[in-house]
């Protein structure tokens, strides 16, 4: 049933859906090829899609060479084009097709943008391919000096120069700018300029015929642009229906936000197909925002937004829930191909190394010390401390791992613990912290002192504290410095102890990994073969273990104390982080989007290998409760412990919380503007 709220409704986000049509068409048939439009634009509507991109010269063909000078067909070009803007009155999408127009004795290869029965704008292809297979001029004008002027169609005066945008009078984002094949294969693409003046989506209306690896080279230049422009890219070339009497046609279309990939279409398809993404407006707009190389390079060119003038429109979007058509990665910061996903845990695992080994060369310790539980952090600290001694050639025994049982600790983490420090042949010492937790408690007149079962924060902290303060006291008795282990999950959630806690360290090498992430990096390194089978044994059973603090006794049942009970899922958690931290989101555009990502256990990818069992799924109520709690955490009550982070290397894209690098806010905001927004905007 479709949901009316707002929030549903994916316009309310800023998302825009865009399409890249390979429409029918039949060589110099302008009428065949007008009612080939106006079908696929029939079937965009259908799918809700807000702008239609169609191929070059998509009304006359491409490939017709000296027909494009024939009087007669450039008539029926004219005519139909109003048979197609009469048709467009009836649908809830914006269209832009391709066309040889007229103006003053010439003729321009032409995009044109049509609207609900009006015509926006006419933009002329700006540079003109006449070498090897192409002859365009010899028989069209190029554009470049076209600015600020009109020409007449069907008996009205329509904008007419390479200085429009498009920008929609309602939806926040939506603005468009267009350019002609050629155009994005020249050194100065007239889009950048589009998009320096406010486009956040550039349409590339192409023929392209094509040759072995031109798909790849396509690809290259529509990622490249949407990533230097900080935009999205549309891209449609000509297919099935052109002439080969010299060449031959694939019908590509794909669409680009910010260097990601969102769709490609099935190429050498003899059927019409339609290739729809839903583009994130916002999130380009949040990332220009952050990138002033962006906006320097604006006000470098004379500040585009100055000269271009803007066509405002409103094509009267089809509202309510029409679902999310665009891949949302349940975990951003885990790729879901396997290929990606093994490039990825390679980059992300000799980042951490190679740090590390810096630090090592740069103060020489005797000695490296780490507190080792058996748990995901620890173990991969610990991994990735041993490989940076195996490249610089230092025995491994100069690592220094202590495991420090408490009071929750289970014999199954202890267990691991040791078996880690033995598999991989560093110093191992126990040190059991009871005792010393037991007097400290007594010290400061604690009621778990006289018997009583009070497993408060302080009861937590004494522990946590404790083994803290041993290590840093052994990394001076043997010369050393302390190795962090705590996550960035961790870190965004304030899921750490303070100071003398396992906040602190010398060099944090876990610093900027988030807890999914970790996870695939241990398990990477045993199907790479890393270590040997004896500590691939270890590694994969501590990867089966329950994240726990392991700070509170286990209760009569068996029940150990849970982590992911207290702050959320880690799946949810960074996939806030992400999105809020990464991009500014606001806080209902993570809830849409993690919404989208997470209902629905059987729809989207998941990343390779990952089990059946552990496939969650999680209803708006659920998602909006733990966001809030996050919120909370991350905005108003964990900053104090960030602005204090040793160092640590910056390992993903999607940023660290470093007060130095990538995250700096103050420890005394509130998070009342953030809980609000959320509560305002999502339904009941």
């Amino acid at each position: 049933m479709t949901q009316t709220h707002p929030f549903f409704d994916l316009h309310t986000h800023g998302f825009v859906r865009v399409a890249t049509s390979t429409p029918k068409v039949r060589t110099a048939d302008v009428a065949y090829n007008a009612e080939g439009i106006i079908g696929e634009a029939r079937k965009a509507a259908a799918h809700q899609v807000d702008l239609l991109l169609y191929p070059e010269l998509s009304l006359s063909s491409y490939a017709i060479d000296d027909l494009h000078l024939q009087v007669a067909l450039l008539d029926a070009v004219e005519t139909h084009l109003q048979r197609i803007v009469e048709a467009s009155r009836d649908f809830a999408t914006v269209l832009a097709i391709g066309a040889p127009l007229r103006r003053n004795g010439r003729i321009y290869n032409c995009a044109v943008a049509i609207a609900r029965g009006t015509i926006l704008g006419v933009i002329p292809k700006s540079y003109l391919p006449n070498y090897r297979e192409f002859y365009e001029k010899r028989w069209f004008a190029h554009g470049r000096d076209c600015v600020d002027l009109a020409i007449a169609i069907g008996g009205a005066e329509v904008p007419f120069g390479i200085d429009l945008i498009f920008a929609h009078e309602s939806i926040p984002g939506f603005v468009f700018g267009m350019e002609i094949c050629e155009d994005f294969w020249s050194p100065v693409q007239p889009g950048t300029q589009a998009a320096l003046a406010g486009a956040t989506i550039l349409l590339n209306l192409s023929a392209s015929n094509i040759t072995i690896g031109k798909s790849d080279e396509r690809h290259m230049l529509s990622r490249a642009t949407s990533a230097r422009s900080v935009c999205a890219y549309a891209y449609s070339a000509s297919g099935h229906g052109e002439s080969t009497t010299d060449l031959a046609w694939d019908g590509q279309g794909m669409i680009y936000e910010l260097g990601d990939l969102l769709v490609e279409s099935v190429r050498f398809d003899r059927e019409p197909e339609l290739c729809i993404a839903d583009i994130d407006c916002q999130r380009i707009l949040n990332d220009r925002m952050r990138m002033q190389t962006f906006n320097d390079a604006a006000d470098a060119s004379g500040r585009p937004e100055d000269r271009f003038r803007t066509v405002v429109f409103d094509h009267e979007a089809v509202g309510g829930d029409v679902g999310l058509n665009r891949p949302v990665r349940r975990f951003p910061f885990v790729p879901n191909r396997q290929n990606k996903l093994d490039e990825d845990c390679y980059e992300a695992f000799n980042i951490q190394v190679a740090a590390l080994i810096r630090r090592i060369e740069a103060t020489d310790p005797k000695s490296l010390v780490i507190g080792v539980s058996g748990g995901l952090d620890s173990t991969h600290a610990l991994i990735v401390a041993a490989k940076a001694c195996d490249s610089l050639g230092l025995p491994r025994s100069i690592i220094r791992g202590y495991t420090m049982p408490g009071f929750g600790t289970s014999e199954t983490t202890r267990s691991n613990a040791w078996k880690l420090m033995e598999a991989l042949g560093i110093t191992a010492e126990e040190i059991d912290i009871k005792p010393t937790a037991r007097l400290m408690l007594e010290n400061i007149g604690h009621a778990f002192a006289d018997g009583e079962p009070v497993y408060d924060v302080t009861f937590e902290n004494v522990q946590a504290g404790l083994r803290t303060d041993y290590l840093f006291r052994l990394a001076g008795q043997h010369g050393g410095w302390v190795i962090g282990t705590g996550d960035l999950s961790e870190l965004a959630l304030g899921w750490c102890t303070y100071g003398v806690g396992d906040q602190m360290s010398h060099y944090n090498v876990n610093a900027g990994v988030p807890k999914t992430l970790i996870q695939y990096l241990i398990r990477w390194t045993t199907t790479t073969h890393q270590f040997d089978e004896t500590c691939d044994a270890v590694l994969l059973d501590i990867l089966e273990t329950d994240i726990s603090p392991e700070l509170v006794p286990a209760a009569a049942d068996g029940t150990i104390q849970s982590t992911q009970s207290v702050v959320g899922p880690y799946e949810l958690n960074d996939f806030f982080l992400h999105h809020i931290a990464r991009w500014g989101q606001k806080p209902s555009h993570v809830a849409f989007l993690a919404w989208h990502a997470w209902k629905d256990a059987q729809n989207g990818d998941w990343p390779e290998h990952f089990h059946d069992e552990r496939k969650s799924e999680y209803d708006l109520a659920t998602i909006a409760d733990w966001l809030e709690k996050f919120l909370k955490r991350f905005f108003e009550f964990s900053q104090f412990k960030r602005s204090a982070l040793p160092n640590g290397p910056k390992v993903s894209a999607g940023g660290a919380l470093s007060p130095r690098g990538d995250w700096r806010a103050p420890s005394d905001a509130v998070a009342d503007l953030w809980l609000a927004e959320l509560r305002d905007n999502l339904p009941r």
